[in-house]
C-alpha cells in the first residue's frame, strides 16, 4: 500500500456465510467504490448495489461518503420479520425483554 492508499474491510454477513473481505484503495474512496472494489457483489448476486443499507462498523451512512484507512464497511440485509410484529409475538409467548435485547424467560 502506498502512503496516499488506504485498506479498509467490507463485510456482509448471511445466516449460513458471512465475509469480510479487505480492499485496497486511494485516499478519497467511497463506500459504493470499496464495496464494488471488493468482489462482494460477484460473490453474492441478490445484493442490489443500488437500493443496499449500508454502515461503517454499525452507523448507518451513505454510499458516497468517504472512507478512512480501518474502517469496515458493512452491508446490511433486509429485515425479515417487522420488529413491532416480533415483540408482538413474544409479548403473546408471555416472554420478557431484559434491556440489551435479551430474551428473559
Amino acid at each position: 500500500m502506498t502512503d496516499k492508499g488506504i485498506l479498509v474491510e467490507v463485510a456482509y454477513g448471511k445466516l449460513d456465510e458471512q465475509v469480510i473481505l479487505e480492499v485496497e484503495g486511494a485516499s478519497g474512496m467511497t463506500v459504493r467504490e470499496a464495496i464494488e472494489s471488493s468482489g462482494v457483489l460477484e460473490q453474492f448476486p441478490e445484493i442490489d448495489p443500488d437500493s443496499v443499507k449500508v454502515g461503517i462498523f454499525g452507523k448507518l451512512t451513505k454510499q458516497d461518503t468517504v472512507l478512512n484507512s480501518g474502517d469496515r464497511v458493512e452491508i446490511y440485509r433486509p429485515l425479515i420479520a417487522d420488529p413491532k410484529e416480533a415483540r408482538k409475538k413474544r409479548a403473546a409467548e408471555g416472554k420478557v425483554m431484559r434491556k440489551g435485547g435479551g430474551d428473559q424467560s
